[in-house]
């Protein structure tokens, strides 16, 4: 009987080791497929071998001319749906709680008025923004926490704050956005989670602190599943929890505030990416947090994607996008979440 038990614990260990690589495989297939189809959407349209010779062979107009005004916004598209994604994935571990996300807590509207501030008062610090966005969403991130705290932390009081907290960032956000006449340039951009406008600068402004914030992410991952472990449990392995907590926030903050700082607040990315993420690879952070990474690029570039063609040649931000798709994911959450609720 015991060793019918072990055969069938391996058998569906192997299972969901194969279904978990599958996942990926697929989900860098699709993610490939989707950046080939990004780059061909529009007037002008290039064939894999043309956008190959274009890029690295010989000078190509067609190719010239996507370079400059399809890529950039591509890789934004990618870079910041990989860093929000895993930023909620770092939030609900920190958190314990599969409810939290940096918008809906307030992380990405803090960091998206700091942006704002700078932006509209003080542009000649531009290339500061990423950090000035960092330390907006580290302000959120404390406000949430300490308002929250009452003898311990409750899931539900967690997002209860954290809609105050945002609703409050995003008041003065849209405040400052009126005060400076709603162009879609520069302080709207932030503000409304447009990404139409940019450029190669933007991407140079955002890949360094991307890269770090994965990297720590990828780093914290054996730590993310100690988290998941009681307090008591963790601290008797030799974790020393309020440190980790502490750095694996501001790894979240990190990643959520620089991607906001350039690409806008985006809603419910954190929060749908990880919970797909756990259903196809499993809790276990060494795989999720990667998974998320690919996962991420892939659904925030489709919702840009979706924007730039469901009422061409008019546009849809991707944030619209992500807010009409995750609102109803969000309520679903919390209806089956009822545990949680106290």
């Amino acid at each position: 009987m015991e060793l019918q038990e072990k055969d069938q614990d391996i058998v569906r260990k192997r299972k969901k080791r194969l279904r978990a690589v599958l996942s990926f495989v697929i989900m860098a297939f699709l993610l490939c497929v989707l950046f080939f189809a990004a780059v061909n959407i529009g007037s002008l349209k290039v064939s894999l071998t043309q956008l190959w010779e274009g890029l690295f062979v010989e000078y190509n107009d067609d190719v010239a001319t996507i370079f400059d005004l399809r890529f950039p916004r591509i890789i934004i598209s990618m870079l910041a749906g990989a860093a929000i994604a895993v930023s909620g994935v770092l939030f609900q571990a920190v958190l314990k709680n599969p409810l939290a996300d940096p918008e809906i807590i307030g992380i990405s509207s803090g960091a998206s008025f700091a942006a704002v501030l700078i932006t509209a008062f003080a542009p000649m610090l531009f290339f500061f923004t990423p950090l000035f966005a960092f330390l907006g969403g580290v302000l959120a991130f404390f406000l949430v926490y300490t308002l929250s705290w009452k003898g311990g932390l409750s899931p539900l009081r967690i997002i209860l704050v954290g809609v105050a907290v945002n609703a409050m960032f995003s008041g003065l956000s849209s405040a400052l956005n009126s005060m400076s006449g709603g162009s879609m340039s520069g302080v709207a951009s932030i503000v409304n989670g447009n990404i139409t406008m940019k450029t190669w600068d933007d991407v140079k402004t955002l890949v360094p602190y991307v890269i770090v914030g994965l990297i720590l992410a990828l780093f914290f991952t054996g730590k993310c599943n100690l988290l998941s472990l009681e307090d008591k449990t963790a601290r008797g392995l030799g974790v020393n929890v309020n440190t980790m907590r502490i750095l694996i926030s501001l790894t979240a903050v990190l990643l959520a505030g620089i991607s906001t700082a350039v690409a806008g607040a985006i809603s419910f990315l954190g929060l749908i990416v990880p919970h797909i993420g756990r259903i196809l690879v499993g809790s276990d952070h060494k795989a999720l947090i990667p998974f998320s990474m690919l996962s991420g690029a892939f659904t925030f570039l489709l919702a840009d994607t979706i924007g730039r063609t469901i009422a061409a040649p008019y546009e849809v931000s991707a944030s619209i996008i992500m807010s009409v798709v995750g609102g109803p994911f969000f309520i679903i959450l919390l209806r089956r979440s009822k545990k949680y609720a106290n």
